[in-house]
């Protein structure tokens, strides 16, 4: 399986902090819809959400500016430092004039590839721990994505870095009394997590670490047979379903949905022959999938492909290559989230 995603870099925005989390703030919507924006694109968080009726983006990519550093930063961009003050004044306004948030996602198929993934980076279990509270400082964020694909999900030292750093880091919001949420973004076949992904949680359990979301990346299976996107997410989350079973044993049929998330590419992904096109009909059969199943999350690859620009193309980060119009899908995915 491949996953990739284009980067490249944006202009900075200042602002006021955004509010910052406290005991009683929630970690979001028990069900929630909260596509991934592409940071390194000049647009506006708050522009997005208003226009696609969209309140909750998951903000890709953080990670460091080159192997060995502990920074963290937008795209890898040394000049935009996550502590820098980019989005926080758009944060704030998604919080307290739209009622939605915004979920820092670390890792990317770029970053992951390049090792700069800031847990494959970052030597010192204790400073990428520092790295991702200031993460969760600068932005008041209550939920962590980890997006591990590519080299990151080969990389045994990375891979143990950022569970014994998220394990402190999960003890430290607990003390500070900060409401938090670990995801781990994963790719899958329709057949389940294959053996390193599987191998990542399993790390992140040895070390304690507490496992809130297993999002799982049904496109860009490049397996030449599947083509019927909507029935195979499914067939995926079933498979992930049963091995989450084997993980955590004691846990309930319930609770292990409640663990489970996907995200979808809307359109015609990477695949060269254009034979995994994810449809406006398989969004619709995964929204009623996931309210029978209880899951918690439903997410896309990305927000800004979320149209019909350019029908026929290929794995493209600005149009979803398919006709359909301006923000089809969120319309249609919007509707599994739920208050909190």
């Amino acid at each position: 399986m491949i996953v990739g995603c284009g980067v490249a870099f944006a202009a900075t925005e200042g602002g006021a902090p955004p509010q910052a989390a406290t005991a009683a703030a929630s970690t979001g919507p028990q069900h929630l819809y909260a596509p991934y924006f592409e940071t390194w694109t000049p647009q506006s968080l708050v522009e997005v959400a208003r226009r696609s009726g969209t309140h909750n983006l998951t903000l890709a990519f953080i990670q460091a500016p080159k192997r060995g550093s502990c920074r963290p930063t937008w795209n890898g961009d040394p000049s935009q430092p996550v502590s820098g003050g980019r989005y926080r004044h758009q944060i704030a306004v998604l919080r307290r004039r739209l009622g939605g948030d915004a979920i820092p996602s670390f890792g990317g198929y770029s970053a992951d590839h390049a090792l700069t993934e800031i847990a494959d980076s970052c030597r010192s279990v204790k400073r990428l721990a520092v790295a991702y509270e200031s993460v969760i400082r600068a932005l008041g964020a209550t939920r962590l994505d980890m997006d591990i694909e590519d080299r990151s999900l080969d990389n045994p030292a990375g891979i143990d870095r950022r569970s014994r750093a998220l394990t402190r880091v999960e003890r430290w919001a607990k003390r500070q009394g900060r409401p938090l949420k670990i995801q781990y973004t994963l790719p899958v076949e329709p057949s389940g997590l294959e053996s390193n992904g599987l191998a990542v949680l399993r790390d992140a359990i040895s070390h304690g670490t507490r496992v809130d979301v297993v999002n799982i990346m049904t496109f860009d299976y490049y397996d030449g047979t599947t083509t019927h996107m909507g029935p195979a997410a499914i067939h995926a989350l079933r498979s992930l379903h049963a091995q989450l079973h084997h993980l955590y044993p004691g846990r309930s049929s319930r609770r292990l949905w409640a663990m489970e998330g996907t995200t979808i590419m809307a359109g015609i992904d990477d695949y060269p022959k254009k034979t995994e096109v994810t449809r406006l009909a398989d969004a619709t059969r995964l929204v009623r999938f996931a309210r029978a199943h209880g899951m918690s999350l439903l997410s896309m690859w990305a927000i800004q492909r979320d149209n019909g620009a350019c029908p026929g193309t290929l794995g493209d980060d600005s149009c979803s290559g398919i006709v359909q119009k301006q923000w089809a899908f969120s319309h249609r995915l919007g509707r599994f989230t739920t208050p909190g």
